[in-house]
């Protein structure tokens, strides 16, 4: 996982809360982020870097008020590592490229994979599939 631009970098390309959420692990309020209830189609792109993390096909209402997916876009673009913070045990999930904080990931999914990764709106991006729906 790469760290290698500093907070002066971010600061620069991100919003004060993207920056709070996506490179001091902070978390956006429930049911208020941008695609906590979008079921587009598309692929959502880590905010920092543009890399593809998750596909609006994994995506799921999980009813916690921040976007759910049960699976990764491709292997090894999630990285994971543990959080004790405010005294729990959870497991943090970040941009294996860039290091951008995105959220946790519970073994609670209702999917065959059982994960839900709970990931906040301002880690990410989505880049809408326009092709989709079209008839051809």
């Amino acid at each position: 996982m790469s760290k290698e631009k500093d907070d002066n970098y971010w600061r620069d390309k991100l919003s004060p809360e993207e920056f709070h959420v996506c490179r001091e692990a902070g978390t956006e309020r429930p049911f208020s982020g941008e695609y906590w209830d979008c079921f587009e189609d598309g692929t959502y792109r880590c905010r920092c870097c543009g890399e593809p993390l998750f596909s609006s096909d994994a995506k799921f209402d999980a009813g916690c008020g921040w976007p759910s997916f049960d699976a990764e876009a491709s292997p090894g673009v999630v990285a994971e590592r543990p959080d004790d913070s405010l005294g729990m045990h959870r497991t943090e999930i970040l941009c294996a490229k860039c290091g951008c904080h995105l959220g946790h990931v519970f073994p609670d999914g209702p999917t065959v994979t059982g994960l839900r990764y709970c990931v906040n709106s301002l880690s990410v991006k989505l880049d809408q599939d326009k092709s989709k729906g079209e008839e051809g």
